[in-house]
């Protein structure tokens, strides 16, 4: 039976690149023992497959017994870590870090203690450069063992200048920890709730952060200390729809990179998440200028460093950057000429699939949408958000999937279609309520479609003036802002109102907004 999202060795073999394969192979072929015969055989099968299934295994190699297979699986794995081991030493640092720690335990081992504690003395300089606080603290504790039970003669003081090294270090780990729980959390409450939808919302979250928050001062802490404070900060104020705050934070995160420029290098996904939060800031505050220097800033990066990135850094880089570029679209109300962008997101998403996580395929699938129905082409915008509607996620991003439900009806309406519509509004309306997200924006949209689906022309100009007003009005509450986050129905409502684009709109609002400026 096929089941290749769940088989852990399958899913490994497909996402290895074709360095990678070649790397492993000519490690097997140098022996040629019946074993390697086996891995090398079971590995190109799986390699072949395009989906994981058993059966097939078991007749395109005869030689493995059914009771064999998950015992050649097990050992097939394990070798192909040892070899991408070897392969991502030359680009990973921290893999060739704690192998200085293997060597100190085997000098250790071998009573070679003064040999041990030099190889310690090194890596600890080494990650101390690249503020890896854990491994310090896993050093200094293998330097304390030695010189507890050894003679080593090594310094006067060195029993002092450990005890105050470990001292600081376990003060910093908790500090450190503390505050990467924090932004954590913050993330999650994010990921489950979104925008603060009222003052209840607000205050749950104002309360949260206040009683976790650590109270430090920034000038006395490590990187990652102050990357974990401005991450918590950002979210904290992103949820909160604070946007002017949420971007000084997230210039903070990028500044902090300005300031150990080794880091840059040694932990390029942080780098590249900050950055996108720039750019998201830039977005909701609508500061063109500026994202449009950033969005250069990142495309920089991405080609001067992609050949060196990691599987994780590439799909961090691939999802950040053209979350940046369609948002540019939105921004400028150029739809029609963001849909350029959706063949190479289909194909990024596809070549990506193992690596990405459903929410951001929601975000896409949702951004999509929105490009089409923009662009006018509600047909394609209701393409995608049926993958959204039917996405088996649970509550994740429910504000997404709710906002997704209403613009489905909207796209409908577009079409003519006022008996499906008639009939989905009862749906939505259960959804949207079952999430508990049904503010006064989605309210006051439904009782117009509800109302309205039949009415005659004059009437619908009428009737869409009114809703327009009363969403204006609505707009002035702050918790009702995050609406018009996700769907700009303002202006498709003057759209529909002056019978032009609602592209048209957008551009021209951008076109005057940057005459202002």
């Amino acid at each position: 039976m096929p089941n290749s999202q769940n088989d852990a060795l399958f899913i490994l073999i497909k996402t290895l690149t074709k360095a990678e394969k070649r790397n492993f192979q000519l490690a097997f072929n140098k022996n040629n023992t019946k074993e390697d015969v086996l891995f090398i055989q079971l590995f190109n099968t799986l390699d072949k497959m395009k989906d994981y299934d058993e059966e097939q295994i078991l007749k395109r190699i005869p030689d493995i017994k059914k009771q064999q297979l998950s015992n050649v699986k097990a050992h097939l794995y394990k070798h192909l870590l040892t070899s991408l081991r070897l392969l991502f030493k030359q680009k990973d640092p921290l893999i060739d870090l704690r192998e200085q720690l293997d060597y100190a335990r085997v000098l250790y081992s071998k009573g070679l203690y003064n040999q041990s504690l030099k190889i310690l003395a090194k890596a600890k300089t080494m990650a101390e450069e690249q503020e890896e606080v854990m491994l310090i603290y896993e050093i200094i504790e293998f330097e304390k063992l030695i010189e507890s039970r050894h003679i080593t003669r090594s310094l006067e003081n060195r029993a002092d200048v450990l005890s105050e090294e470990s001292r600081r270090i376990e003060l910093q780990l908790s500090s450190t920890s503390k505050l990467s729980t924090l932004s954590l959390r913050l993330y999650g409450l994010y990921l489950k709730l979104g925008h603060a939808r009222d003052a209840k919302d607000a205050a749950m979250v104002q309360s949260f952060f206040e009683e976790n928050k650590p109270h430090l001062q920034t000038q006395q802490m490590s990187f990652y200390e102050r990357i974990y404070l401005y991450q918590a900060y950002s979210w904290y104020y992103y949820i909160l729809q604070d946007f002017v705050m949420y971007y000084r934070y997230t210039q903070k995160w990028v500044d902090l990179f300005s300031e150990y420029p080794s880091l840059q290098k040694t932990d390029k996904d942080l780098y590249i998440k900050a950055m996108h939060n720039l750019l998201t800031a830039h977005f909701y505050t609508m500061n063109h200028s500026k994202f449009l220097v950033a969005l250069q800033e990142l495309d920089t990066f991405i080609k001067a460093n992609g050949e060196n990135f990691n599987e994780n850094t590439r799909t961090s880089a691939f999802v950040y950057f053209y979350t940046a570029r369609i948002n540019l679209h939105f921004m400028e109300g150029s739809f029609q000429n963001g849909l350029s962008l959706v063949p190479e997101l289909e194909n990024q998403i596809a070549e990506h699939q193992l690596k990405i996580d459903q929410h951001r395929v929601l975000v896409f699938y949702y951004k999509i949408a929105c490009l089409y129905f923009g662009s006018g082409d509600n047909n394609k915008a209701i393409t995608y958000l049926n993958k959204i509607i039917n996405l088996r996620i649970g509550n994740l991003r429910a504000d997404i999937q709710c906002f997704a439900r209403i613009l489905h009806l909207i796209a409908h309406y577009e079409l003519e279609n006022y008996s499906l519509v008639e009939y989905l509004i009862k749906s939505v309306y259960h959804f949207i309520a079952k999430n508990k997200d049904l503010g006064q924006v989605m309210e006051e949209i439904l009782k117009f479609l509800r109302k309205n689906i039949y009415a005659n022309p004059k009437a619908l100009r009428n009737a869409f003036i009114e809703l327009k007003e009363k969403l204006e009005q609505i707009s002035q509450d702050p918790y009702e802002r995050r609406s018009f986050l996700y769907l700009d129905i303002i202006s498709w409502l003057e759209s529909k109102i002056a019978g032009i684009p609602v592209q048209t709109i957008i551009n021209r609002k951008f076109i005057n907004k940057e005459k202002r400026i």
